[in-house]
């Protein structure tokens, strides 16, 4: 049976010990929205779509938190919470998930970026990539530890590389640009110019941050972080690490005394800190460094392809400006952030699915091994991303038509599933106040609309 037990919550800790999760959810970031999109977009139609990247990740900060404000009061993910309300949820979580991220188009972005700095072929790249991906996973002691860790150190390679080499070619006359794209001004029109494809953009849009259900293993990294009620789980093992691990999934309540709501607020107020500097402020900043170096360098130059292509434009470019070895930099570091992307990815999604899957079984009365599931999922797209490689195909146009679409469909579901759970299961006291829910009702009409949006420009 699903079900939890009540415990009393325990005390935040200080706040340099809260930092990892938004790491790992600004990984997941940082890979096709804000290394490949927003820079298409401003090479192509300038700074003045700057907006729609601080109006996606301010989006997505409040979507993520009241993900969050359900594990730091339950100590369990919302798949369970999901799962015992709505049976069919992780049913549709585990499909849409799979197929909306199932293509391993990522990885094949940072295999492209590296054969074109070392040479090789980029097929057997990819696929290298992929099973040393695998094996980081497997060989890590706990699996939260290890995407935490790993998450940090590319975080703190790439960003610092991008924040400076902007300051360095941007003039005084393009962040100023820059300033009026924040506000929607562009050069001669408002918001969004002429010929723009409103598919690549609301695609950005959706992308300026995590994406899809990717948001919602945020309850999964805050849980195993030990954040509220999750101080008491215990963390899943590495696949060598601890053998056949029995993990109850179940979370755990808090009676709303003035006590207990009294400290609820005060984890309120520390998570709600670690994912503004964290996630918000360094990704929102990341994004727009990413426009302004893609603008100042590129702007206007025939050959701005699509894509990954486009990157490689970029550098060559970068390195024209200032030294060659600059411009093989840059390609290696967004080659390394799409790497760190495609592994965080493959994390959230295997999470996903086995919680999911462990969610159903659990209500049959099993208790499956967590962690055996995570590495069946991990290890079974792993394999099918070597078939595909392997078999020579090139983005087949279907799945990436069905992987948009899909992808756009379930952040308008997640964000009333959640919402609805938190209002449902969560003692009044700690749910979230005007300003949120409006917040979130705009975000979740918007993605209504843009989920109509892209399904029509999709296939139609």
């Amino acid at each position: 049976m699903l079900q939890t037990e009540v415990k009393t919550l325990p005390p935040p800790p200080p706040f340099k010990k809260l930092l990892g999760p938004s790491f790992i959810l600004l990984g997941l970031g940082l890979g096709s929205g804000e290394i490949i999109l927003w820079p298409y977009l401003a090479a192509n139609w300038g700074v003045g779509i700057a907006w729609g990247a601080v109006l996606g990740i301010t989006f997505q900060y409040f979507i993520n938190m009241e993900i969050e404000r359900y594990s730091l009061a339950r100590g369990e993910s919302v798949f369970i919470g999901l799962a015992r309300r709505w049976s069919w949820v992780s049913y549709w979580l585990i499909f849409s998930t799979l197929v909306g991220f199932g293509w391993p188009g990522i990885i094949a972005s940072s295999a492209f970026l590296f054969a074109s700095i070392f040479g090789g072929n980029s097929t057997i790249i990819a696929i290298s990539l992929l099973i040393l991906i695998g094996l980081i996973l497997s060989f890590g002691k706990y699996i939260y530890t290890t995407v935490e860790k790993f998450s940090q150190i590319i975080i703190c390679i790439g960003v610092p590389s991008v924040f400076i080499l902007t300051l360095y070619l941007a003039r005084g006359a393009d962040w100023g640009l820059l300033a009026q794209g924040i506000i929607g001004k562009g050069q001669d029109y408002w918001f969004l110019p002429g010929g723009i494809s409103l598919g690549s953009f609301l695609a950005a849009f959706a992308f300026s941050g995590a994406a899809g259900n990717l948001n919602l293993t945020q309850s999964s990294y805050i849980r195993e972080k030990g954040y509220g009620m999750g101080f008491f789980t215990e963390k899943i093992k590495g696949l060598f690490a601890g053998g056949k691990q029995q993990v109850n999934l179940n979370g755990f309540e808090f009676h709303p005394t003035p006590e207990n709501v009294s400290l609820f607020r005060a984890w309120w107020k520390a998570v709600n800190r670690e994912h503004l500097l964290v996630f918000y402020i360094t990704g929102a900043c990341t994004m727009l460094c990413l426009i302004l170096l893609s603008y100042t360098t590129t702007f206007g130059l025939p050959g701005n392809g699509e894509g990954i292509r486009f990157v490689v434009n970029e550098a060559r470019v970068i390195g024209e400006r200032t030294w060659p070895i600059i411009g093989t930099l840059f390609a290696a570091a967004m080659g390394l952030m799409l790497f760190s992307t495609q592994f965080s990815v493959l994390d959230s999604t295997s999470r996903i699915a086995s919680e999911n899957y462990a969610a159903r079984a659990m209500k049959r009365g099993q208790n499956p091994a967590i962690s055996r599931l995570y590495y069946l999922f991990l290890w079974a797209q792993i394999l099918f991303g070597i078939v595909v490689f392997g078999s020579g195909f090139k983005e087949p146009l279907t799945l990436l038509i069905l992987g948009a679409v899909i992808n756009a469909v379930c952040m308008f579901v997640h964000i009333a599933l959640v919402n609805i759970l938190n209002y449902r299961e969560l003692p009044r006291e700690i749910q979230p106040h005007l300003f949120r829910r409006v917040m979130i009702i705009i975000a979740f009409i918007f993605f209504g609309i843009f989920s109509g949006i892209t399904f029509w420009d999709k296939l139609f």
